[in-house]
């Protein structure tokens, strides 16, 4: 995803000439042959980076602000929250890392908590894709609006690429599963042969209501999330205020796993793999 997102981001920027790029050292060496002043490196200095692209939005630019997941939404969040949303203006933060993409790196480097956080503040459309075909789509058009947009990137990556909106992928009628992003293929397969409807979305933010709703058809339903388990709760909850229903969120738990492990270790600690998630989804649908 990230290559994708380089080659569609060094095209913007031949192509658009209100597109800047700001990084904060990471990802500098796969930009290394852009010539181009609108391509701005400061250094390890995230907090910077963000002031610094909010200050090119302020001058008509739109910025794309990229690096780590948690330098880019906890480690500069109260930039992101002043030099963008109280300041009026917008701009597309990409990043990389997700939840524990490089669990060898350790906690500094882990974000789980990164898009629970940017719900504390209005109007940042988020996007999770799960596969590098679809970061162009999504990049691009986050470019050509004038949202706040955050893109999710991840190195964990569904087998095919599926359009961004929330759809059906398999099964017709049943309890629905809704998988975020990447959490696709373990959701398909820990639901095989179980009589439910799996659907898709890349974009959780805003949470297409009215698509949710059509697919609802009886009071279960599982959501999975490839970040903080709960953090569409409140969401879901609130489309379906007017009807019964039960609602299990899964994602990544609160607890920290302090053995760094490997990524596949982290989904299975978590129950977000295919085994895991299985048993967390039978045993709620027999309660």
């Amino acid at each position: 995803m990230r290559e994708s997102f380089i080659e569609t981001a060094t095209a913007l920027l031949d192509e658009d000439p209100r597109v800047a790029v700001v990084l904060a050292d990471i990802s500098t060496a796969a930009f290394a042959d852009v010539k181009s002043e609108r391509l701005v490196n400061v250094g390890i200095r995230e907090q910077l980076m963000v002031g610094v692209a909010g200050g090119l939005a302020l001058a008509g630019l739109r910025p794309i602000v990229h690096t780590y997941a948690p330098f880019l939404v906890e480690r500069a969040f109260e930039q992101v929250k002043l030099d963008f949303g109280h300041q009026g203006v917008t701009g597309v933060l990409v990043s990389v890392g997700a939840s524990y993409d490089w669990t060898e790196g350790g906690y500094t480097h882990m974000s789980p908590r990164d898009v629970a956080l940017l719900d504390t503040m209005p109007g940042w459309r988020v996007h999770v894709p799960g596969h590098a075909d679809e970061v162009p789509g999504l990049l691009r058009a986050a470019v050509a609006s004038d949202e706040q947009v955050y893109i999710r990137l991840s190195t964990r990556t569904n087998m095919a690429a599926h359009a961004p909106e929330l759809h059906r992928v398999r099964g017709d009628g049943g309890p629905l599963v809704l998988a975020v992003g990447p959490a696709l293929d373990n959701v398909l397969a820990a639901t095989e042969g179980l009589d439910v409807t799996v659907a898709y979305t890349a974009t959780p933010r805003p949470l297409d209501v009215a698509g949710l709703r059509d697919l609802v058809c009886t009071p279960e339903l599982v959501v999975v999330e490839p970040y903080l388990a709960g953090t569409s709760a409140h969401l879901v909850t609130e489309a379906l205020n007017d009807r019964p229903h039960r609602l299990l969120p899964l994602g990544v738990g609160r607890e920290e796993l302090r053995v760094y492990g490997t990524p596949a270790d982290h989904d299975r600690l978590h129950g977000l793999d295919p085994a895991g998630l299985r048993a967390s989804i039978t045993g709620f649908l027999r309660g």
